[in-house]
């Protein structure tokens, strides 16, 4: 087998799994990835628990231990066969509570303590950095077999130096995929569907060596099992205890470990790919484990005395010389390994930014939240950075621990080590009992007592942990050796482990949950994950407090950006019965606002920030009593109870804003009459006037021609108003002939601000555009289109009260639509007035004064409705600010007439 040969195919391994991670990441954002969320892709994306200690570690496992490898399919098997309904439970509240890690689901259940989360990240990133070194080690001892052959021009330099170009690529990889925008749901498309390719390479690796050793090396299963018989391999003495032990191990692990978490919880895109990975995914185990132990069996056999175990899935076959069977091994070696620490890199990246980074940078700031600035930048940056740090850390134990010898049991290290988490998990999800202070006191205990019992020995005698520290304890006390602790020497030191840190964890977790009374978040957050299933009950995290939906709305802009948080905000005000506003400041809506919050930052932040917002306003006495009633006939009565007096409250809310609006507009529609009245009269007066001094036979010429001049201004001026009164009945009744043709939206807006010059010329203001963003093609009304630009472009030449007036036009695609925004620099406009601005009675300024008859904005909105498309206030940029949203494909509205226009050929509808 060439060692170039293999370069080769790595690398175009390699691109092929950077073209699919990119390619599902386009169509995801097209929405056009229907395949991307089926249940097969999630079930396979469950195979990153099948890391390089299972691809060939399990080997090795079986070589050792004999069918002891079975307990680490064997706990995530009865999970998903029969604990189902943790599994469920966990992704329904995931779901609701928008949860991003596990870390963020501790936080969550005992109050949003960012605390509690800062401490779940401490113990998953400990406990997986040793796990991320064996994957570097797998992959650095598998380049290795080949290379030990070639020549001396392709020596390999140590394999530290190999371990870290491959936690270099790797991190690239994480980097470019995992962190490349920042999504209120956290899901990573791209990574997703690579990490399923992945499941499928492996695993056919795995079945290819298995088949070849089962019916080409050894001759069928009745041939497999003799030689089994007459292995020492069928000497393994089973132990009980060790084999509970084991499988209760790999059954924790498989719901706390912070990759199978996140593709587990946070990937799941529809509760509904449970059913399908119930079945899947301990069949999928199952064709993993299939052939471990023939492969182990006939490798003992077929290979030299001393040959490392852990590598017979590539030894075998290169002894057997079928190198294109290697190579086939060592891609799914190499899948194994890179999917783990792709996934698992995102999910600490994640627990790290959303605990650690970004409350720590809103402390530092002496605003808070109030003045976060680019919190999407931030969270970017600060999960880019620690990924890389994070792979850094898996680097670094690779190298101090010394390589095999110290990493052979790495696995089981590091599932007892994120085992400490499930005793705080499963008593969230059960008992409304367990407090902030006894999850808090149970994690440390279990962290502390596993850290010294079983991660410092890891790195050897003398490593961290001293010999005589190892051999007799601390200051000499026997009992408090860090493998027989309390006298228990007889326990195997891994089950030693296990058994302290879980029993001083819970124990110190009930202790402490009894002794505190946990606060009013915790009361409701108990309430909600203990009875997920059963709907929300009297769920109130926020009173109504001084909460401004402006300043929030600049909150969320900074944390989910600025089209996603308008369309959150816009979308809760339509709910509300309050369209074309900002919504009201409700608890129900603050509550939805941080649990969209927690999506991109965590839950802990999330109420940390809307906190500053609200005065830390949290629940009256009223709510904490229904929250803490036992009686669930009274919680659900109170329920709908509360459902029908929000929704008359909405009802009645939108009547009155409704019955204002119509009273606003009686009265617009009153001064309007009597602005038409005078505007008609005025030029028919002048009119008048004027073709009576004409009459005069003796009038001077120069005057006779001035006179006729003013008639003929007078007669435009009413033409202009008739034609604006004509042209809003025509739109109206969607009665106006469109001529439609392409065009470009940079040629189009250029017009309209050569155009909007006329207006108060006098007065000087910026325009500043972006001129290569707007190289748009356009198929539309262009003309009709080119009114809407010059009406808004005008509004703010006159209208914009700033000593240094601005306009700033944006232009951009989105999907099918173009949307064009102006934004000025001035006051903007008026809360109470932003509902009336687009009616055709409605006139900002006193009305009494001479000018417009405010039509202008009227007509603009019934064009947009004609072309297809809408336009619309923004409140909350600062000035007043206006959205145009048109279609990419000709379309205008029902009862519209399109006319051929010179360029498109499109059906118009």
């Amino acid at each position: 087998m060439s060692f170039n040969l293999l370069v080769i195919v790595c690398l175009l391994y390699v691109s092929l799994l950077f073209a699919v991670a990119f390619l599902a990441e386009r169509r995801a954002e097209a929405g056009q990835g229907g395949w991307l969320r089926s249940p097969l892709v999630y079930t396979l994306s469950l195979s990153i628990y099948c890391t390089a200690w299972t691809f060939y570690g399990a080997v090795g496992y079986a070589a050792r231990s004999g069918l002891e490898f079975v307990t680490i399919y064997l706990g995530p098997t009865l999970v998903f066969a029969g604990w189902l309904w943790i599994v469920r439970k966990l992704v329904r509240i995931g779901r609701r509570e928008r949860v991003t890690s596990i870390a963020d689901l501790i936080s969550a259940r005992y109050g949003k303590s960012n605390l509690l989360g800062v401490v779940v990240t401490l113990i998953a990133v400990a406990a997986s950095t040793p796990y991320i070194a064996l994957q570097l080690q797998s992959v650095t001892l598998s380049v290795a077999v080949f290379a030990a052959d070639q020549p001396p021009a392709w020596a390999l330099p140590d394999s530290g130096a190999t371990a870290a170009w491959v936690a270099g690529g790797l991190a690239l990889f994480t980097i470019l995929f995992g962190t490349r925008n920042l999504d209120a749901d956290e899901r990573h498309h791209g990574v997703v569907t690579a990490i399923a390719l992945e499941a499928v390479v492996k695993l056919v690796a795995l079945l290819a060596v298995g088949i070849f050793t089962v019916w080409t090396v050894a001759d069928g299963w009745a041939d497999i099992y003799a030689r089994i018989e007459a292995s020492p391999v069928a000497e393994w003495p089973l132990q009980p205890g060790r084999w509970i032990g084991l499988t209760f191990v790999s059954a924790a692990a498989v719901l706390t470990l912070p990759r199978m978490f996140q593709v587990m919880v946070v990937e799941n895109v529809d509760e509904r790919h449970l059913s399908t990975a119930a079945w899947a995914f301990p069949a999928y185990l199952l064709l993993m484990s299939l052939f471990v132990l023939p492969i182990a069996v006939v490798g003992l056999e077929r290979l030299p005395q001393g040959a490392n175990p852990d590598l017979f899935v590539l030894t075998l076959p290169l002894a057997e010389g079928r190198g294109d069977l290697a190579l086939l091994a060592f891609l799914g070696g190499f899948s194994s390994a890179t999917s783990m620490v792709i996934v698992a890199a995102i999910a600490l990246a994640t627990m790290v930014s959303n605990h650690v980074v970004v409350p720590l940078w809103l402390t530092l700031r002496p605003a808070g939240a109030r003045d976060a600035g680019d919190v999407r930048g931030l969270v970017l940056l600060s999960r880019r950075l620690s990924i890389a740090a994070i792979l850094g850390l898996g680097l670094l134990y690779y190298r101090l621990s010394g390589g095999s010898a110290a990493l052979a049991a790495i696995g089981l290290i590091a599932f007892v080590g994120v085992a400490q988490i499930l005793p705080a998990m499963i008593a969230g999800l059960f008992w409304r009992g367990a407090t902030r202070v006894g999850a808090g006191l149970g994690l440390a205990t279990g962290f502390l007592v596993w850290l010294y019992t079983l991660f410092l020995p890891s790195f050897g005698a003398d490593g961290i942990l001293s010999a005589d520290i190892m051999a007799n304890g601390p200051w000499g006390i026997g009992w408090l050796r860090p493998q027989a602790l309390f006298g228990t020497a007889a326990l195997d030191p891994l089950l030693h482990a296990l058994f302290w840190s879980l029993g001083l964890n819970s124990l110190a977790l009930v202790i402490g949950s009894l002794l505190s009374f946990p606060g009013p978040v915790e009361r409701i957050q108990a309430l909600a994950f203990v009875r997920v299933f059963e709907g929300d009950r009297a769920r109130r995290g926020w009173s109504q407090g001084g909460a401004d939906a402006e300043e929030l709305l600049t909150l969320a802009q900074g944390i989910l950006g600025a089209d996603d948080a308008l369309a959150f905000f816009q979308a809760e005000a339509a709910f509300q019965g309050k369209a074309g506003f900002l919504p009201d400041t409700t608890p129900d809506f603050i509550e939805a606002l941080e649990r969209r919050l927690a999506g991109a930052v965590g839950a802990a932040t999330a109420h940390a920030m809307v906190a500053q917002f609200t005065g830390a306003a949290t629940v009256s006495a009223e709510e904490l009593m229904a929250v803490a009633s036992e009686a669930r006939e009274i919680i659900e009565y109170s329920a709908e109870i509360e459902a029908k007096s929000a929704e008359l409250a909405r009802t009645a809310r939108a009547l009155g804003e409704a019955n204002d609006k119509l009273r606003d507009l009686s009265v617009q529609k009153d001064a309007f009459l009597s602005q038409i009245s005078h505007e008609l009269r005025t030029p028919m007066t002048s009119i008048r006037a004027f073709s009576e001094i004409l009459g005069d036979p003796d009038l001077p010429p120069d005057l006779r021609t001035r006179y006729t001049g003013v008639i003929r201004e007078e007669a435009v001026r009413l033409t202009r108003l008739l034609d604006d009164l004509l042209d809003l009945a025509v739109l109206e009744n969607r009665k106006l002939q469109m001529n439609v043709k392409a065009g470009n939206l940079h040629d189009l807006l250029s017009r309209a601000v050569e155009a909007a010059s006329n207006t108060r010329p006098e007065r000087q203001m910026v325009v500043r555009r972006d001129l290569g963003a707007e190289f748009l093609p356009v198929f539309t009304d262009t003309d009709r289109l080119v009114q809407v630009f010059i009406n808004l472009i005008s509004n703010a030449r006159k209208y914009c009260d700033a000593p240094q007036p601005e306009l700033k036009i944006r232009a951009r695609r989105k999907g099918g639509r173009i949307i064009v925004d102006f934004i000025d620099n001035g006051a903007g406009i008026p809360k109470k007035d932003q509902g009336l601005i687009f009616e055709k009675f409605a006139r900002l300024t006193d009305t009494a004064k001479a000018g417009g008859a405010g039509l202008g904005l009227a007509i603009c909105r019934e064009i947009m409705v004609n072309l297809g498309g809408s336009i619309a206030y923004l409140p909350g940029q600062g000035g007043a600010a206006f959205r145009v949203t048109l279609p990419v494909r000709p379309q205008v509205s029902a009862g519209a007439e399109a006319a051929e226009g010179p360029a498109p050929t499109e059906t118009l509808s």
